[in-house]
C-alpha cells in the first residue's frame, strides 16, 4: 500500500501536472512545433508512473533500468535543445543554407561533449558504476540546459524572443529545474544519507513540480505571435551560417554555394 508522505505527494502531484502539460501541448497543437518536447514530457510521464512499478516489482534490476531510462531521456533532452534552437531561428530558416539544422545539432552535441569531462563529482566516486553513470549523464544535461537557457535569455532582445514565446518558456522551465538539481547534487556529494539529504531530494522534486506548473500556466495561454529579427541580426546570422557552410564544404573538398538569400540577390 502506498504510504502518505511528502515524497509521495510530490510524486503524485508531478504525475498529474505532467499529464496536464501533455494535454495542453496537444490541445494547443504545440506538438506540431515542438514534437520532441512533447515526446520528452510524455516520456517523463510514462517513466514516473513506471518507476513505481519497477521499484516494487524489479528492485534488483532498478539501477540498470534507470540507467537505460536516463540515457534515453538524455537523447530526448538533447533533441529538445536542438528543436528549441531551430525554432528560435524560425523567422530566418528559409534564408539559411541547407544543412543548418545539422550544424545546430552538432554545436549542441559538441557543447555537451565538452561539458562531460567536468561533471565527475568526486563525492560519488565510491558509488556503483550504474549510479556514477546516471549522475554524470544527469549533471552533463543539467549544465547544458542551464547554459542554453542563459544564452537564450541573455540574447533574447537580439533574437526577438520574449517571455511570452514558447521557446523561452520551455527553456526557462528546463533551466530552473536544472539549476536546482545541479546545486543539490553538489551538496549531496558532501553529505551522508540523513534527514537533510532526504529534505534536499524533496526540494529537487518540488523544483521540477514548479517547472511543470510554470509550463501549465504558459501553455494555458495563447501563443504570442513571433517577432521578426532586426535587419542587423538577420545579416549577422546569415553571414554566420554562410561561413559555417563554407568551412564545412571546404573541409569536404566540395564547391561552396552561396546562401539562398545571396543567390536571390545575384539573380536580380
Amino acid at each position: 500500500m502506498l504510504t502518505v508522505s511528502l515524497d509521495n505527494i510530490l510524486w503524485f502531484a508531478g504525475i498529474v501536472t505532467q499529464a496536464a502539460v501533455v494535454g495542453l501541448l496537444v490541445f494547443r497543437r504545440a506538438w506540431r512545433t515542438f514534437p520532441f518536447f512533447t515526446a520528452f514530457c510524455a516520456w517523463d510521464l510514462i517513466c514516473d508512473g513506471g518507476n513505481y512499478v519497477v521499484i516494487h516489482s524489479f528492485s534488483r534490476s532498478y539501477l540498470t533500468i534507470y540507467l537505460i531510462e536516463t540515457i534515453l531521456s538524455s537523447i530526448l533532452e538533447l533533441s529538445v535543445l536542438v528543436e528549441l534552437a531551430w525554432s528560435v531561428l524560425r523567422p530566418l530558416r528559409t534564408s539559411l543554407p541547407r544543412g543548418s539544422l545539422m550544424i545546430v545539432a552538432i554545436l549542441i552535441v559538441t557543447a555537451g561533449a565538452m561539458i562531460w569531462p567536468f561533471t565527475g563529482i568526486q563525492g560519488f566516486a565510491n558509488l556503483a558504476p550504474e549510479v556514477q553513470g546516471i549522475v554524470r549523464i544527469q549533471q552533463t544535461n543539467s549544465v547544458l540546459r542551464i547554459l542554453f537557457f542563459l544564452l537564450l535569455a541573455g540574447c533574447s532582445q537580439l533574437l526577438s524572443v520574449g517571455w511570452r514565446d514558447r521557446e523561452l518558456q520551455i527553456a526557462t522551465g528546463l533551466g530552473f529545474y536544472s539549476f536546482v538539481s545541479l546545486a543539490i547534487a553538489m551538496l549531496h556529494s558532501h553529505q551522508s544519507i540523513g534527514p537533510l539529504y532526504l529534505y534536499l531530494n524533496q526540494v529537487m522534486l518540488a523544483s521540477y513540480l514548479c517547472s511543470l506548473l510554470y509550463w501549465v500556466f504558459s501553455f494555458a495561454q495563447k501563443e504570442a505571435e513571433r517577432r521578426e529579427f532586426t535587419p542587423q541580426m538577420q545579416n549577422f546570422l546569415l553571414a554566420l551560417a554562410g561561413n559555417a557552410q563554407a568551412t564545412r564544404l571546404t573541409m569536404a573538398g566540395a564547391p561552396v554555394d552561396e546562401p539562398r538569400e545571396g543567390r536571390k540577390r545575384s539573380q536580380l
